[in-house]
């Protein structure tokens, strides 16, 4: 059941009761599409109305359930994004690939949404396996500092879940087919597959040679993309990527992702990328990558996305990425 709690500490009686009020409240986590059709790939929406008992929220935690697979998350300006991976009950097919292991929970960390404001956390899965009629439940915990508040009550058999303080958000499948909406998110490749080659031009800057630059399509009104390209450093001296801009988006950042004991997180580099004398850096799907923040038109593949890449040495250096499919074809 919802719980407000803080780690280490007893909240006084009066705190108590205004968690209750809090937890009573008709505005708790939940979709904004409830509904899904069978086999198909969906942008889950989870709205996040209100912090805890006032307090802002800095933390999000979603539990995936089985036939919710292939899951990937869209990453947030200023929040760290972590998702952990564990083996699915069934095997599935992904197009053709038998896949039996996946993320399982998504974690956005290190954020601050004020109670005063409400915001919307995003993943992109495939619902396969369902029985049409079947609700699925995505327990949320939401953490704001040292208070939690839990959403993760289910409903028996099917029962309504209206009269419960802290229902988990459900989806609820419907019969359908999936002609046209099995679609990968373009910008973001979690599994970490590579790409076919990329497209674009070569530009020297100095001692550096930029090449293979590429960008994924976007699905309608997504607006977070990615983008991936090669730097050679033929040179003797160090160089680094302090920052990106582009005027198709109003902000460019450089994320790196990783992934350690079957966790894979993700993280801005505020500090740029280390270009080392004779050394070179790929920018790809599942590594290295810019991300393009509040995209004003969604990219379409045939379609080019100019960008200026500032180095510590080199420079302004204009780049222009071809947009490829959303597996990066």
């Amino acid at each position: 059941m919802k719980t407000i709690k803080t780690f280490g500490k007893t909240l006084p009686l009066a705190a108590l009761l205004s968690a209750t009020a809090f937890a009573g409240a008709e505005a708790h986590v939940s979709f904004l599409d409830k509904e899904a059709s069978q086999e198909s790939t969906i942008l889950a929406t989870l709205q996040v109305p209100h912090g805890c008992d006032g307090k802002a929220t800095t933390e999000v935690r979603v539990k995936l359930p089985e036939g919710f697979v292939f899951a990937k998350p869209q990453p947030k300006a200023g929040w760290e994004l972590e998702v952990i991976k564990g083996d699915y009950q069934k095997t599935y097919d992904n197009h053709g690939d038998k896949v039996t292991t996946g993320a399982v929970e998504i974690r956005w960390k290190n954020g601050n949404l004020s109670d005063d404001f409400y915001d919307t956390f995003v993943i992109q899965g495939k619902v396969s396996g369902v029985e049409a009629g079947t609700s699925l439940a995505f327990p949320v915990i939401q953490m704001c500092g040292d208070a939690v508040a839990s959403w993760d009550q289910v409903a028996k058999d099917g029962g309504d879940p209206h009269g419960m303080k802290s229902p988990a958000p459900l989806l609820k499948v419907v019969a359908g087919d999936s002609h046209g909406h099995d679609h990968d998110m373009a910008g973001m490749d979690m599994s970490g597959m590579g790409a076919a080659a990329p497209a674009g031009q070569t530009v020297k800057a100095g001692d550096l040679e930029i090449s293979g630059g590429f960008a994924k399509a976007m699905l309608p009104g997504q607006p977070v993309g990615g983008g991936f390209f090669t730097v050679k450093n033929s040179g003797q001296t160090d160089d680094r990527l302090l920052s990106v801009t582009s005027p198709v988006s109003g902000e460019v950042q450089i994320h790196a992702m990783e992934t350690k004991d079957n966790v894979m997180r993700m993280r801005q580099l505020k500090d740029g990328v280390a270009i080392a004398a004779g050394e070179t850096v790929k920018l790809e799907p599942g590594n290295l990558h810019l991300m393009f923040q509040k995209v004003k038109t969604p990219f379409k593949q045939g379609d080019t996305v100019p960008v200026t890449l500032i180095f510590e040495k080199a420079g302004k250096v204009d780049l222009v990425l071809q947009v490829l499919s959303a597996q990066g074809k």
